[in-house]
């Protein structure tokens, strides 16, 4: 399949080309400027222009981080090559086509800064997460943003996330349901919004705006930070008050699916009030395009992950308490230079803006400090979450239940003679690994989480071998997938629904479309709106499943045979939950929990390449 889209783009290769810059905004001296290297493939155009209306927006969600855009050269990777400063010089570009036109334009996102690259997990030690990445945001003009789960996973991101980031925003970073907990006056612990609740403001045209953003019903958060249930939150009498007055639009931004979530609850509160105001919302998590309206006079709009989609919506208003359908249109864009400049009416000789300019230096500058080109070895394929099937050798699962966990954990460890068997779950990988030099980005962007290894000793093989058939559904405890899968997602693992879009979309393709060697790999979107969504047609991604627990091969011998069970501590309380289930000499605790190693599952790729990719 990978061979397949080396043939869509021909051969591939990395230039760097030096550019200088303009004068800069503050009035300093012009400076040289390096852009990062680009791939030299024919990206393809845009189908057709934007429809623009009364009011335009464009929508980011779940960056995680790839603010230097995605740089590898298989396919669909140099379709999001665009990097922030990309963005940035697009989104300027569009403020000023709006002026143009007079018309309002938006910038809005939907949470999930951390976790996912280099830029954002690669900090050195006393850093915090994101910290860094995250001063480019403040540098766009984002009109409102919202928080996202995987800001609540530490408590110092979150607090860094109040001190730090929310106040760039002047009352525009949303936390309509999430609280920190800070000291107060005298010392006293005190529960705050790490943001602010609600926001409302005027847009450039004078339109009233009256914005919330709301967090799904997460259950992962740290000590210290709380997330109010989205039902107890439309019954707070802030939110009643919020909402008391009719703006000319409400604009929801929240990380919560359009789908399938509790975007009814808050839309249906607004309602109750203004039975006709329109009703714009932007959600996410769910990594997917989607797009629903809940009524005639409403659109609500998901934009993807990992800036491989940004977002575009236009509405055309009328008057007030008209009880007509609102004419709306939504578009899917591939962030690219290509993309960007067709919108923008620019060339390539003319699009950078000097902020844009800017930021792409700054990018680069933190990724030279972070030190994110060392290389540990070279991939010498492409290994992917589920363009290959598990078990293959081209799968990045398989790649590392057979070759690198067996690998990177027996480095320096006691323990490392005594048989075991090593179980992950898959959601723990969170992109490909692509062919060529594997760094330290690389290893961050295919792992960024620092879950901790730990073990039980002493478990009986036969024991041993039958948590991951549980753990993933099978026996007689099959009953508990459905509620793991709901607390997985509860606590922000997004797998399934992703990998079930990927999977819709690969059996929706018919032999026509896979035979279209003119369209590159990407996301070919059927939402429930009308008309065709994505900005740029592709051939869908191949798609096989996988499931959420993988583990490395079991040890030979008999079924009393006592082994190390070995996991991530991610899910340390599912693995004793199956234990106590599947036998009874022993009552597990987490007691019998002990640390495995100190090599973190982010470190672990980084550790194999050194011995094996060298």
């Amino acid at each position: 399949m990978r061979a397949n889209a080396f043939t869509l783009g021909a051969v591939l290769t990395l230039v760097v080309s030096a550019r200088t810059s303009g004068a800069c905004p503050d009035g300093e001296h012009e400076h040289a400027y390096e852009r990062r290297a680009e791939p030299i493939v024919h990206l393809t155009p845009p189908s057709r222009p934007l429809v623009w209306g009364d009011i335009n927006i464009i929508h980011t969600t779940d960056s995680h981080g790839w603010l230097l855009g995605h740089q590898k050269a298989s396919f669909p990777e140099p379709s999001y090559s665009g990097d922030f400063g990309d963005f940035a010089s697009f989104v300027a570009h569009m403020k000023k086509i709006a002026e143009e036109k007079d018309v309002d334009l938006l910038l809005v996102d939907s949470g999930d800064l951390h976790d996912g690259t280099g830029l954002v997990d690669g900090f050195p030690p006393g850093g915090i997460d994101a910290h860094d990445a995250n001063k480019f945001f403040d540098q766009l003009p984002y009109d409102v943003l919202a928080i996202g789960n995987h800001e609540l996973y530490i408590y110092a991101n979150a607090l860094d996330m109040h001190l730090n980031f929310a106040p760039k925003f002047h009352g525009r970073y949303l936390s309509s349901n999430v609280n920190i907990t800070v000291a107060g006056p005298g010392g006293t612990p005190v529960s705050v919004p790490v943001g602010s609740r609600f926001a409302k403001f005027k847009t450039r045209k004078g339109r009233k705006v009256t914005s919330l953003g709301v967090l799904f019903d997460f259950t992962g958060n740290d000590h210290n930070t709380t997330v109010q249930k989205v039902e107890d939150m439309v019954n707070e009498a802030w939110f009643a008050d919020a909402i008391k007055e009719e703006p000319d639009f409400f604009l929801l931004v929240g990380h919560m699916p359009v789908a399938r979530d509790k975007w009814p609850l808050v839309f249906n509160a607004v309602r109750a009030v203004h039975p006709t105001t329109p009703i714009l919302i932007f959600g996410g998590h769910s990594h997917i395009r989607d797009c629903l309206q809940f009524d005639g006079r409403s659109i609500a709009l998901e934009s993807g992950r990992y800036m491989e989609t940004v977002g575009f919506l236009s509405v055309n208003l009328d008057h007030q308490g008209s009880k007509a359908n609102l004419t709306v249109n939504r578009r899917y864009l591939d962030p690219n230079r290509v993309t960007y400049e067709f919108h923008s009416n620019r060339r390539d000789s003319s699009f950078d803006s000097p902020q844009g300019r800017k930021i792409t230096k700054g990018l680069q500058d933190l990724s030279n400090r972070f030190n994110l080109d060392l290389k540990f070895g070279t991939a010498p394929q492409d290994y992917t979450l589920s363009r290959d099937p598990f078990p293959s050798n081209g799968s990045l699962l398989s790649l590392i239940v057979d070759q690198v966990l067996p690998t990177a954990l027996t480095v320096n460890n006691s323990r490392a003679n005594i048989p075991n068997i090593i179980i992950t779950n898959s959601g723990g990988l969170r992109f490909d690994i692509y062919a060529g030099p594997f760094t330290k980005n690389d290893q961050l962007t295919a792992s960024p989480f620092t879950d901790a290894f730990q073990y039980i000793p002493n478990v009986p093989l036969s024991v041993a071998k039958s948590v991951l058939p549980v753990l993933n559904g099978g026996g007689n405890n099959g009953r508990r997938e459905l509620s793991s899968a709901e607390e997985r997602y509860a606590r922000g693992d997004v797998d399934e629904r992703y990998g079930n879009w990927l999977a819709e979309m690969h059996e929706r393709a018919g032999p026509e479309r896979r035979a279209a060697q003119n369209l590159t790999l990407g996301y070919v979107t059927q939402d429930a709106c009308p008309g065709i969504g994505d900005d740029t047609l592709h051939t869908p991604l191949p798609f096989f499943p996988s499931p959420g627990f993988i583990s490395s091969t079991p040890p030979t011998g008999s079924v009393d045979t006592a082994i190390d069970l070995v996991f991530v501590d991610f899910i340390a309380s599912e693995v004793l939950k199956v234990l106590n289930g599947l036998q009874t000499t022993k009552t597990y605790t987490s007691s019998d929990v002990l640390s495995y190693t100190s090599i973190l599952l982010n470190e672990v790729l980084g550790v194999f390449a050194q011995v094996k990719w060298n």
